[in-house]
């Protein structure tokens, strides 16, 4: 709907995007963090060129999110400039990593300008030879796999060798990109995401029509046990991870996994490479739990996934379109093979559920309802989780933006409620990048996460690598073998020997 209040054009924000908008709280801030950094410098000019000409064009971005109570609407910033948006600055001479990972952490600690269009770049110049362009867009706009979308189609393809710039369409750069990022996450409930958009973009008022509700959730698909199963869930046990928060977070990232490895082990295991990954996150929250000192014996954490839910006629715009389902990791397993197939059992078990759809609902549900009453469910349910995790496919080729080649990409996912984790994983290029954003106080030292994930990826490898096999291992035989093919011990025996410096 459209208002023409003989002012800015106003347009009514969807239910969910009000809800993430709503969700902001001093201790989590509803912002994606993101950067590209690279290999050579960024001009300015040819880079504002690009906002106007590719980011721009969504005409959201010159708007601003204004309303109360329940009532919620974007509205176009009548005095919109875009060197609003922009800040240009350099760290110190010498900066390394560690130096940007600590200006990121600060940014992902600092709200946006709520007097303008919620999103700003900063270019940090010289970094490395480069650039590093870090970018803060809040969520209500749109979700993490639109939003970065909308990052890459800034970009073109890499420069071929010599120099030269491939030529290639913009818009068929864009669907290529979409066509690669979005995929349908169940096609057994695509008539129920289809229907349920009436719902979350406002065709039906779920406050006044409690009954038109039940008739979408109850589709025969056994959404309505799913719901009552996701609401009964227990909270969380107590961790390390979880506790009071503060107004601190800080954003590390690891050193990239290859791709191709994580494929080849995927296939050689019959699990799937997202398998794969969370299985090698589990491993590491599991190490470093333990030696802050928890009890870990038979327990599970529960990690929120979003998963995306966009329908194909939205596929070319903003908004929040995916649902979220509650992944329990097993950190209680010690063997990381045993650890791989049961978490592989249970993402089978979610992938054959409407957990995602019901999620979706209960956003939509909680964007119509007063702000207490939303903040109130939100604490309930983020009490059930201890982390944010996400996976995002990016481009499998180098890009470029401006003529500078585009040499890593990264970003954070934020957290809401009273969650202090978020893990993001990205693949651009060949490699599998993790990033970490944590609160400072709960979790001081995230660097001792993402720095035991490749140990814990090349327990898998080397376990693989071990073990005597002609064709693609089955299930039924690591279940067999999974205590006397390779014990944990003997491979961190194996990872520490093949790590210490050998003698001339």
């Amino acid at each position: 709907m459209i208002w023409n209040l003989n002012g800015p054009e106003k347009r009514s924000m969807s239910a969910v995007d009000t809800a993430w908008l709503r969700m902001d709280r001093r201790t989590n801030l509803m912002m994606i963090v993101g950067i590209l950094i690279f290999e050579s410098p960024l001009d300015i000019d040819e880079f504002k060129q690009l906002l106007e000409t590719r980011f721009l064009k969504y005409r959201r971005f010159k708007q601003c999110p204004v309303g109360s109570g329940t009532s919620y609407y974007w509205e176009d910033d009548p005095d919109f400039c875009l060197d609003n948006h922009i800040s240009r600055l350099q760290l110190s001479d010498h900066a390394d990593h560690g130096d940007l990972q600590a200006f990121v952490s600060e940014l992902a600690s600092t709200k946006l300008d709520d007097r303008r269009p919620l999103w700003h770049f900063h270019l940090v110049e010289n970094f490395e030879g480069g650039t590093a362009l870090i970018a803060r867009i809040h969520h209500c706009y749109a979700d993490g796999i639109a939003l970065i979308q909308v990052l890459l189609g800034m970009t073109d393809n890499a420069p071929a060798a010599g120099g030269k710039r491939r030529k290639q369409r913009h818009e068929e750069a864009d669907n290529d990109l979409w066509n690669k990022l979005y995929r349908p996450f169940a096609g057994a409930v695509t008539g129920a995401i289809k229907l349920y958009w009436d719902v979350i973009e406002g065709t039906i008022d779920l406050v006044k029509s409690p009954s038109k509700l039940m008739k979408y959730t109850n589709l025969g698909l056994g959404i309505t046990a799913d719901a009552a199963r996701v609401l009964s869930m227990p909270n969380d046990p107590q961790t390390s991870l979880k506790g009071e928060l503060s107004d601190r977070k800080k954003c590390v990232w690891a050193e990239p996994l290859d791709l191709n490895e994580v494929k080849q082990i995927g296939k050689a295991l019959d699990c799937t490479i997202n398998d794969v990954l969370l299985a090698s996150v589990a491993g590491s929250l599991r190490n470093y739990l333990l030696e802050r000192g928890d009890d870990l014996d038979g327990k599970d954490i529960r990690a929120f996934i979003p998963v995306n839910m966009r329908p194909a006629t939205k596929m070319d715009r903003l908004g929040n379109y995916f649902g979220l389902v509650a992944l329990s990791l097993p950190i209680g397993i010690a063997n990381p093979f045993e650890r791989l197939y049961e978490l592989k059992r249970r993402m089978e078990e979610l992938k054959n559920s409407h957990e995602a759809i019901v999620a979706l609902g209960l956003l939509g549900v909680a964007g119509a309802l007063p702000n207490a009453v939303q903040q109130f469910s939100f604490d309930l349910l983020t009490k059930k989780g201890s982390a944010v995790m996400t996976n995002v496919p990016g481009p499998r080729e180098a890009l470029s933006m401006a003529g500078s080649k585009l040499k890593d990409i990264l970003f954070w996912v934020p957290s809401s409620g009273e969650i202090g984790l978020g893990v993001s994983i990205l693949s651009y290029n060949g490699q599998i990048r993790f990033g970490i954003i944590a609160d400072s106080h709960l979790i001081p030292d995230p660097e001792n996460i993402v720095n035991r994930l490749q140990c814990e990826f090349d327990k898998l490898l080397y376990g693989t690598l071990l073990n005597s096999w002609e064709a693609p291992l089955s299930p039924m035989v690591i279940e067999q073998e999974i205590h006397d093919w390779v014990a944990v011990q003997q491979l961190e025996s194996v990872l520490e020997a093949a790590r210490m410096p050998q003698e001339a």
